[in-house]
Formats: structure tokens, C-alpha cells, sequence
């Protein structure tokens, strides 16, 4: 492993209980780093930041819902008065079927998650990150923000918007230390494999030149550069982690 300077800094990890936001954490933990991991199974997330050591803690939030974000800063600048960088992991698949079938209350279930729950954690930390004049943000989008997938019409469009909300805030933030970042990873197995079909697992590893899925510590360790001091003059950028499936 790589050394990555994250000293003396603290992260905020949505969905860090499991999957990539775990392994975000690790690194940043093994950079130097502290961090609070934020999720909406209270158990997982401090059963989480127990293993992580003690560096690490854990607050339970919805991100979907505005009021427990902010609620969920609050408990957290207890913690740690000053954050650094906040790391958007959470996310959510849906079902995998054709966009005529798919069900209305989970189509909002995906965007309320993946776009929505991204955003109110934006906005309510953007603020102390600007009043700091320092700090990094990198949310999670997916190559199927680029490409769309068939059967994840929900995923899909969310992870774009995703995109364009990174392009929008980098450019607005660009005139302070604020960095916003995203990366567009294939599809790297973890737990949330368990919320699609062996068809849909089976589509996306044949788009994949290498023939591999990715794995979390390689999401992180683009993660944990993002987060850096180094990463200086990259805003509003994408980053791609696809084992050769996106070239642009």
C-alpha cells in the first residue's frame, strides 16, 4: 500500500458501515486520518467503528431525510470540531427490470438516496468547509452514470446526476480550498451485489475489458488521494475506476 498523507484530518464516510465507505475509511484510518462513519443501521455503524479502532466513530442518520442530516452534523462536529473532508458513499441499486415496470415508490427510493441524500449532505457541510477555506468532497457515482445500464434505469440516472451535481458544486466552490470530486467505478463487488439479479452481475462484468471486478481497497485507494492535500487542482472532476469499460 501506497502512503497517502491524510494527518492530523478528519472524514466523514456516508454508508460507511459496509462495502466502499468501509474500505474508504481503512484507508484514510491507515493515512493518518480519523473519521466518523455515517449510516442508517446503527448497529452496523458502531459495530463498524469498533473494528476501525479508535479513530473511528460512528453516527446513525438517514441521509435521505433532511432533519437527520442535520442532526447527524451536530452529533458529529461533537466529535470532531473540525471535518475535512466528506466522502458520499451511500447508495442504493433498486430493482433490476425494464423502465416500464418499474415500481414508482422505488424509483424515488433510489433518486431520495443516491441524488437526494447526496445533496443534503453537500449542503450542510459545504458551509463548514468553506468557512474553514479547506476541504475536500468525493462522492461515489458509477460508469452507469456514463453508459447507462439496461434493467437500472433508476441507478443510472442517479449516478448521472450525481455527475453533473459534482461538475456544478466543484465550479462553485472553486474559488476557496473546497474541492469536489467523484469517481466512476464498474462494478466492484460488495454487499450491495446482493440487491440485483446474477443477470445483471453477469452484464456488467462482460463490459469490463479486464475481466475482473474491481475491489474496494482500489476504489479507495483513488478515494484517499481525493482527499489529500496533493489533490490540488482537480475540481469537478470525474474519475474513472473501470477496468478499461470507460476511456473518456
Amino acid at each position: 500500500m501506497n502512503q497517502l498523507d491524510f494527518k492530523g484530518r478528519h472524514a466523514v464516510v456516508t454508508g460507511g458501515a459496509t462495502g466502499l465507505g468501509y474500505a474508504i475509511a481503512q484507508r484514510l484510518l491507515a493515512s493518518g486520518g480519523s473519521v466518523t462513519l455515517w449510516d442508517r443501521d446503527e448497529g452496523a455503524a458502531k459495530k463498524a467503528a469498533t473494528a476501525l479502532g479508535p479513530r473511528a466513530s460512528a453516527v446513525t442518520v438517514d441521509v435521505s431525510q433532511h432533519a437527520s442530516v442535520q442532526a447527524a452534523v451536530k452529533a458529529t462536529l461533537l466529535i470532531a470540531p473540525r471535518v475535512d473532508a466528506l466522502i458520499n458513499s451511500a447508495g442504493v441499486t433498486g430493482p433490476n427490470v425494464k423502465l416500464w415496470d418499474y415500481p414508482v415508490d422505488e424509483w424515488r427510493q433510489v433518486m431520495e438516496v443516491n441524488l437526494n441524500g447526496l445533496f443534503l449532505c453537500c449542503r450542510e457541510w459545504a458551509p463548514h468547509l468553506r468557512a474553514n477555506n479547506y476541504g475536500r468532497i468525493v462522492n461515489i457515482a458509477s460508469v452507469a452514470g456514463k453508459d447507462g445500464n439496461p434493467n437500472a434505469s433508476a441507478y443510472s440516472a442517479s449516478k448521472a446526476a450525481v455527475i453533473a451535481l459534482t461538475k456544478s458544486l466543484g465550479k462553485e466552490l472553486a474559488d476557496t480550498g473546497v474541492r469536489v470530486n467523484c469517481v466512476t467505478p464498474a462494478a466492484v463487488k460488495t454487499a450491495i451485489f446482493d440487491q440485483m439479479t446474477p443477470e445483471h452481475i453477469a452484464f456488467m462484468l462482460s463490459k469490463i475489458p479486464m475481466g475482473r471486478f474491481g475491489t474496494p481497497e482500489e476504489v479507495a485507494a483513488m478515494v484517499g488521494w481525493l482527499c489529500s492535500e496533493e489533490c490540488s487542482f482537480s475540481t469537478g472532476a470525474v474519475f474513472d475506476l473501470s477496468g478499461g469499460r470507460s476511456t473518456y
